[in-house]
């Protein structure tokens, strides 16, 4: 697959000039799911190891479970993150659009991009595939078992739509 090589756990990674968050499902109260609180946790490892400079959060502004941004521009800031490294991007609906948005409205050229690692292989080609140097970057995840069970079951299903992307380009 076009990710292999390039996938790391936080400790391995490579210095970037952006770490990608897309989102993901938060709580009732606008706080971060368990999903995207390991996203967030790894990108702010990632940035308190001078591992990276910036943050790019990606997501759904306008979510059915809530502003993804909102939320995560307020764990990050938060958890000490300086807030003028953390750009944002409320239209970020798919891996897909993160990626592609992420190239062509920020003018990213390298990163990291953090998701759980079922997704990491799919999110680190369609990032590739848009032009992006990226490499892929495991969060954690301190998820019930229903919670893995369905978001793999997701993954399943969008693999195919992401090979389809990439043969189609």
């Amino acid at each position: 697959m076009v990710s292999a090589g390039h996938r790391f756990g936080a400790d391995a990674a490579p210095a970037v000039p952006v770490v990608i968050v897309p989102g993901a499902k938060v709580g009732p109260d606008g706080a971060p799911m368990a999903y995207l609180r390991g996203r967030l946790d790894v990108a702010i490892e990632l940035v308190r190891a001078g591992k990276a400079r910036e943050i790019l959060v990606s997501g759904d502004a306008a979510g059915t479970s809530g502003d993804e941004i909102a939320s995560m521009t307020k764990y990050l800031a938060d958890h000490g993150v300086d807030p003028a490294i953390v750009r944002t991007d409320g239209e970020g609906l798919s891996t897909r659009a993160t990626c592609e948005r992420a190239k062509r409205l920020f003018g990213i050229d390298r990163a990291i991009i953090v998701t759980q690692y079922r997704h990491v292989p799919r999110a680190v080609a369609l990032c590739r595939a848009e032009g992006i140097d990226a490499d892929g970057v495991t969060a954690y995840c301190e998820c019930r078992r229903t919670t893995v069970i369905r978001n793999n079951i997701r993954e399943w299903l969008a693999a195919p739509k992401a090979v389809a992307a990439l043969i189609g380009r």
